[in-house]
């Protein structure tokens, strides 16, 4: 019996060990968004996550999903989604004090540390703003380090941008910020138009730049030409890519994008090394 005891006792630091997590806030972002700030249940330390990783979270009784991180190192622990499925529809209806179960963080991240002494630009679309989150607040806070910090975000409409208010502040930061909607309205007094249209006047250097981008692929391929018209090599942009990810270890095959696993070999990509399955249409 003594035996099966210690089989069973939790291995501190192994990812594939799901944690109960308290939920501490939840903040509605968009109609159909919000954001889940979690804590251990148990009071230890969150797993530390690089930003552009994600967790398996876990709501009990109907199921398991991949959720991107959307904080930023040593920061309270958020996750922002949209309600499109049946496990995040009822993760919507979560509230303060209620649990999850989390496993993780899984994945690559974002380049943060090969993109020093150069101009980095994000390039975001919808929901795809919220993997970026953390790299952005790191970027910012670190300022003095990088070139250039440019943002292109690109939302369906001026009710749909995430994080706008924050943003703002960051703006005043030394964030260059072009926000641009599909739809405008009335009061609206940005831009209007799809995100691409903006990469060709953006301040940046293509020849000393990293790009980070994450949003629908069709928006990723386009927005990757119009950074290679301005000069950008392949090597120097990097796209986080979802797919239908079920083990988080590359075991199920699930969400095999040609000779890789997003859960695995991704999410962050380099573009060259996928370049050749992101021009096949549905795969």
């Amino acid at each position: 019996m003594a035996c099966q005891a210690e089989t069973l006792a939790p291995v501190q630091g192994d990812p594939m060990l799901p944690q109960p997590f308290g939920i501490k806030r939840v903040r509605r972002d968009t109609p159909d968004t919000f954001t889940l700030e979690l804590a251990p249940a148990n009071g230890a330390q969150p797993r530390t996550a690089a930003p552009g990783q994600f967790n398996m979270l876990y709501v009990f009784g109907v199921g398991e999903v991949p959720i991107s991180i959307s904080s930023a190192p040593g920061r309270p622990l958020l996750h922002t989604t949209r309600a499109v499925g049946t496990v995040t529809r009822a993760m919507a209806r979560l509230k303060r004090g209620n649990m999850v179960g989390m496993r993780g963080p899984f994945g690559s991240s974002w380049p943060i540390e090969e993109a020093r002494g150069k101009d980095v630009v994000i390039i975001a679309g919808g929901i795809g703003m919220a993997p970026l989150r953390g790299a952005l607040l790191e970027l910012v806070r670190r300022r003095k380090q990088y070139g250039r910090i440019v943002l292109i975000y690109g939302a369906r409409a001026p009710g749909d941008v995430l994080y706008e208010r924050e943003l703002e502040r960051l703006r005043g930061r030394g964030l260059d910020l072009s926000i641009t909607v599909d739809r405008g309205v009335a009061g609206w007094r940005g831009h209007v138009g799809v995100v691409t249209t903006l990469i060709p006047r953006a301040p940046f250097n293509p020849h000393n730049c990293v790009a980070l981008m994450c949003g629908p692929e069709i928006m990723m391929r386009f927005a990757t030409r119009e950074l290679q018209k301005r000069g950008v090599s392949d090597e120097a942009i990097f796209l986080s890519l979802e797919r239908n990810m079920k083990c988080a270890v590359g075991f199920c095959g699930h969400c095999q994008f040609g000779p890789e696993f997003i859960c695995k070999d991704g999410p962050v990509f380099r573009y060259d090394r996928v370049a050749r399955w992101l021009a096949i249409n549905e795969l």
